[in-house]
């Protein structure tokens, strides 16, 4: 099988090759990848390993649709070979690593688990900052493992999911969260079944972005989901802006809804031996091993730079002083929420 992974990228070089190691190590055999405005050498590392044949590349330097940078670049991407040869079809961000629990933990697995299948929900866990302030030139997954709890009933968005879909032709685009336009005459036989292996009502086909509260949905796969990073980087991503809404500026409330910190989740770790290899190889490229170090620098620099801005240094500032979720106040915050709920439905 063909397994495309598709990426957007804006000031992400630091972080670009654990992402890519990883996600050879789970089975995806082609990436294409879509970058813009880039300050810290982005663009010239993707150039690099689009040489190496590691990615597919492409500079997404605008005009943008008025839906968004990352909309923009999956229009772009219906157009290409890479991914009308897809057989199966993943939308991510660097932040996002895919871990399955089933067979030998690749994406292979996942899929045969599920041979049925149209498209498979991968819902994200939510690891928490847990108090790291500086950046490390490290991988996230290892210098996070602390997440949101497995059952979870608040925010919504920790319920939210990326869309594995066969590439069949059922759908014609290609969405952040799921794939759009449906044929008509094949939706309805379209089978959607979530990270538990459970088969999804006829809503998924057409509109769900999120998966249903109140239950665990990881049981065969999920969605490692590392928004936050470490306070330094928060700041940065500040100053990036977000993929979607590129004009909104980050600020405590989005760290809020997502600094989960209240169970040890290392279950991606046991990949650990099988991306080391791939990893290292990337980084005996000498170019690569260059623009990695130089990405690294990039950080701490503009860190120090976005610290002589006020509205930065007052972010910065703010999370300091902000804790992580408790496991006492969020289990008493999910009972409350639990009984409204209940309530409602009476």
């Amino acid at each position: 099988m063909r397994l495309l992974a598709i990426l957007t990228v804006r000031n992400e070089a630091a972080f670009l090759l654990d992402w890519l190691a990883h996600h050879r190590a789970v089975g995806f055999t082609d990436f294409l990848v879509f970058s813009n405005d880039c300050q810290d050498g982005t663009d010239e590392m993707l150039d690099r390993l689009h040489d190496m044949g590691q990615v597919e590349h492409i500079r997404n330097d605008g005009p943008y649709d008025k839906r968004g940078i990352q909309f923009t670049a999956l229009k772009k991407a219906e157009q290409l070979n890479i991914v009308k040869q897809a057989d199966w079809i993943l939308p991510l961000d660097v932040d996002e690593f895919v871990n399955v629990h089933v067979g030998d933990r690749s994406v292979s697995a996942l899929i045969a688990a599920l041979p049925e299948a149209t498209a498979i929900t991968l819902t994200w866990r939510l690891f928490g900052n847990a108090g790291q302030v500086e950046y490390q030139d490290r991988p996230v997954s290892e210098i996070f493992t602390a997440a949101a709890p497995v059952v979870m009933y608040w925010p919504w968005r920790s319920a939210m999911f990326k869309t594995l879909y066969r590439n069949d032709g059922t759908y014609r685009k290609v969405g952040v969260h799921r794939p759009r336009n449906p044929r008509p005459e094949r939706v309805d036989s379209a089978r959607w079944f979530d990270g538990e292996g459970r088969e999804l009502d006829g809503q998924f086909r057409t509109r769900r972005i999120f998966s249903n509260y109140g239950r665990s949905n990881y049981a065969l796969a999920q969605l490692n989901h590392y928004p936050l990073g470490a306070m330094q980087s928060y700041v940065l991503k500040a100053d990036r802006g977000r993929a979607v809404h590129s004009d909104d500026m980050l600020g405590l409330d989005y760290w809020v809804e997502r600094n989960f910190c209240t169970e040890e989740d290392r279950s991606i770790l046991a990949m650990a031996e099988r991306v080391a290899p791939i990893r290292a190889e990337l980084g005996q490229d000498a170019e690569l091993a260059r623009l990695h170090d130089e990405a690294v620098a990039w950080r701490l620099t503009r860190f120090d730079e976005l610290m002589k801005e006020e509205p930065f240094r007052a972010l910065f500032g703010r999370l300091l002083m902000t804790p992580p979720s408790t496991p006492l106040g969020l289990k008493d915050a999910h009972v409350l929420l639990r009984h409204a709920t209940a309530a409602r439905m009476s």
